[in-house]
């Protein structure tokens, strides 16, 4: 009879080896020699190994009547994924680890759900999903279990609720657009009213500086104009002092004016004489 048997571990697994019911070690993947059973009438020890499966796997929460906060009864299914990382933890702190996690996320979640409201349950899954994590996350890792996910499955309402929801939503989507809408016109407007008051100033502006402009022609103009007279006045001055200081020149005007209208046949010269009384 072979005083040995072989026990072979896979790399997805681990080994607790327990002798006459006390853990040794914990066995890593390999091949190992473990004496039989049958040899412990003769006082040999006891061993045992119990397997570990490390790898990730799913549970799913099956469905329950919850109470929101509003006093909805739901029924909600959450898929888990986790994974044993402390086999000793798992094997020896609890009877059944997969149970205890089973309750652990059942208990997580009617905690969060009696805190939500429906309308909150309906918008925001991931806030039950992030609940759960937060609450059983530092609890099974106390038992050698890491939870990955644990996300919404289903959600099940009761009667025609989910009809008077879907309106619900449909109404609440129609009052957004129609705010959108309103929203929008509104902008509309006042982009209008800014363009009409800067377009309004622009031509005031324009305006302004026409005005500004026409003044300005008006004063060179009239520069212009008294300049022109004031040299008008001084060629006469001149001409006026000319004449005093030679009476000749203004002799010689008079006889080139006569000549011009000696020359005009409709033109009419009076000339007065003087008149002498007689004595």
């Amino acid at each position: 009879m072979k005083s040995r048997r072989v026990l072979i571990i896979k790399s997805t697994h681990r080994g607790l080896r327990y002798v006459d019911g006390r853990l040794a070690d914990v066995l890593e993947a390999g091949r190992y020699r473990l004496p039989w059973p049958s040899w412990a009438w003769l006082g040999r020890p006891v061993v045992e190994v119990v397997l570990v499966d490390l790898r990730e796997r799913e549970q799913t929460i099956k469905g329950q009547e919850i109470l929101t906060s509003d006093k909805v009864a739901v029924r909600v299914s959450i898929l888990t994924q986790f994974r044993v990382v402390d086999p000793v933890a798992a094997i020896e702190r609890v009877a059944g680890y997969e149970d205890r996690l089973y309750s652990d996320v059942q208990l997580a979640a009617r905690r969060s759900l009696a805190s939500m409201t429906l309308e909150e349950i309906l918008t925001n899954r991931n806030q039950l999903s992030e609940d759960i994590l937060r609450d059983v996350h530092g609890v099974a890792a106390g038992y050698g279990v890491e939870i990955l996910r644990a996300d919404v499955k289903d959600i099940v309402f009761p009667g025609n609720l989910q009809d008077i929801m879907n309106r619900v939503l449909a109404a609440e989507r129609l009052s957004e657009a129609q705010l959108i809408e309103a929203r929008t016109k509104s902008e509309t407007q006042t982009l209008e009213a800014h363009s009409r008051a800067e377009a309004e100033r622009v031509a005031a502006a324009a305006r302004a500086e026409a005005t500004r402009l026409a003044a300005e022609a008006e004063a060179q103009a009239q520069r212009i104009r008294t300049d022109a007279e004031a040299d008008a006045l001084q060629r006469r001055a001149a001409g006026a002092a000319s004449y005093t200081e030679h009476p000749a020149l203004l002799r010689l005007r008079e006889l080139e004016a006569l000549s011009t209208l000696g020359a005009n046949t409709q033109a009419r010269i009076y000339i007065g004489f003087d008149k002498h009384t007689p004595d």
